[in-house]
């Protein structure tokens, strides 16, 4: 897992949609498992990546099809296997009619942290080999993040994980940090290693975690 960390405005999110080929690098290349990801159909590409991104579409369908849209053609039992990965199932079971609940006009009778368990129970059904996260704690309560922080591990069992990170405090446990600022990397290394450069991620660390 590696985590992406730097000032707002410094490219993190620029290096997702490149990713995804929202737009097409104009020097150097990406490559997903030594190919050039240029060399990929949208399709194939696409295929290979599992998001959960900050602010997760809930469609106007019931919490079971809202799940489903990880992989359309996951059974019934695949979906429910998926969200109790993610937690996602401790909520869902409460709903009204459980799976069967229709989830409103955007999942506006959802808060933050179960449509952030949604989104992680599709990645998850969704089995790609990368997984992109975009970081999305920093504005749920203490016990929402923990429930969420729970179904991201899940999630990231078995594949490669790019995490935007915003809070230091939840990318203690990767393997790799990454630095940007201004677009550029700046530091890569180990969060602890970092910790101990003096450097960017030093002083972040240090307004952040009180180091």
């Amino acid at each position: 897992s590696v985590a992406l960390v730097g000032p707002s405005g410094d490219g993190k999110t620029s290096l997702f949609q490149l990713l995804l080929r929202y737009y097409e690098a104009s020097d150097g290349c990406i490559r997903l498992n030594g190919q050039d990801i240029r060399e990929l159909s949208l399709h194939d590409l696409r295929k290979a990546i599992a998001i959960v991104p900050q602010d997760p579409v809930i469609f106007s369908a019931n919490a079971l099809e809202n799940i489903r849209y990880g992989r359309p053609a996951a059974s019934d039992e695949e979906v429910i296997k998926a969200s109790r990965a993610a937690l996602a199932d401790e909520f869902v079971e409460r709903l009204p009619e459980g799976y069967q609940t229709f989830l409103g006009e955007r999942g506006t009778r959802l808060s933050g942290g179960q449509r952030q368990r949604i989104a992680i129970a599709r990645a998850i059904l969704k089995g790609a080999p990368l997984l992109l996260l975009d970081e999305a704690t920093s504005a749920l309560d203490a016990e929402s993040e923990i429930l969420v922080q729970k179904g991201l591990s899940a999630a990231m069992q078995g594949r490669t994980t790019l995490v935007i990170a915003h809070r230091l405090a939840t990318v203690q446990k990767v393997d790799r940090v990454v630095v940007l600022d201004r677009g550029r990397i700046v530091e890569t290394g180990t969060p602890e290693s970092l910790r101990n450069q003096g450097g960017l991620y030093a002083r972040l660390a240090a307004l952040q975690l009180n180091y």
